[in-house]
């Protein structure tokens, strides 16, 4: 398997064969799921390795934004955020995502994987938290109070609380020793233990890990801050200074191209959920359909023994 990775990229070397490449590489994976399930993250990761990851991650946003098969797009979307966080190939790509809020290169690759990644409520949340968006990460949370909190919708949480013990985000851990700084952070942690039923585990942890954040260095005006109605409040451009989501003020220089527009992102992502809503209720309403066809279809007779003159039972005198 990665020799033949190597000949394909080493074909894919040309800027053609590599966008016929990944488009083939998505196809297999939505004719077999499976394939992504046995070997998805061995394909990606060596693929990220020998043609760089940026550009593979770039290239399967592009195809997966425009994706028609919504629930095949959300499971890639996972798969592809899972490896993201998980994977010591994709380090660079890690820290590239972190330095969004200062980087040019760094904000335009969250713009680009921010498309296709609105799939997933928590492929969404766990990228706003790599990038250090917490604002935005918090302002997401709020809004899944639309969303139908199922079994899968759960099970995706509860991944996503046990990836924020991994060493991962370690920076996270210890950004919370100063709550009055990242309180975007705080709120949106807090937003996600909202979610949790309180007898899970996940619950249990995230409670757990929040219990031990020193709340000593808060004061009145960062909690008023905090629970403002404009989620959007701290991220204005004045002069060419752009406050950060944290409250630290920085020289922007007047280049538009490394600001972000986050309430246009915010819109985008409630777009493409309501598309979901609107799958899921379709196939809720066709199962339902079929069901009550099923029910209606007349039963066939039970089985009866002809009546018939010569099949008629033999009388005693006949039986003599």
């Amino acid at each position: 398997v990665l020799l033949v990775l190597d000949i394909h990229a080493c074909i894919a070397q040309d800027p053609l064969n590599f966008r016929q490449l990944v488009v083939f590489l998505v196809h297999n994976f939505r004719v077999d799921h499976s394939l992504l399930e046995r070997r998805g993250a061995l394909i990606i990761r060596r693929l990220c390795v020998l043609l760089d990851a940026e550009r593979v991650y770039r290239e399967l946003s592009t195809i997966l934004e425009g994706e028609a098969d919504l629930d095949f797009a959300c499971i890639m979307v996972q798969a592809l955020n899972l490896i993201l966080l998980t994977s010591s190939e994709l380090s660079e790509l890690r820290g590239l995502l972190k330095q969004s809020l200062v980087n040019a290169a760094g904000k335009d690759l969250f713009v680009s994987l921010y498309a296709s990644w609105c799939h997933s409520p928590m492929a969404i949340i766990s990228l706003c938290l790599l990038a250090q968006m917490y604002q935005h990460a918090s302002a997401v949370i709020q809004s899944l109070v639309k969303e139908d909190i199922n079994a899968k919708f759960l099970v995706q949480l509860d991944k996503l609380i046990r990836l924020l013990e991994t060493p991962i985000f370690a920076y996270i851990r210890l950004q919370l020793l100063e709550p009055g700084r990242y309180i975007w952070l705080l709120k949106a942690l807090y937003g996600l233990l909202m979610l949790l039923p309180q007898k899970s585990s996940a619950f249990k942890r995230l409670r757990t890990r929040l219990k031990t954040v020193p709340l000593c260095s808060f004061n009145g005006d960062q909690l008023k801050r905090a629970s403002s109605g404009n989620p959007y409040s701290q991220i204005l451009c004045h002069s060419g200074s752009q406050i950060s989501e944290d409250g630290d003020i920085t020289q922007d220089n007047g280049n538009l191209q490394n600001g972000i527009n986050f309430a246009s992102r915010l819109q985008q992502f409630e777009q493409m959920q309501q598309q979901h809503r609107m799958l899921a209720k379709s196939q809720a309403q066709s199962r339902i359909s079929s069901a009550s066809l099923s029910k209606e279809e007349p039963k066939a007779e039970p089985w009866r023994i002809p009546t018939s003159e010569g099949n008629r039972p033999l009388s005693r005198s006949s039986r003599r």
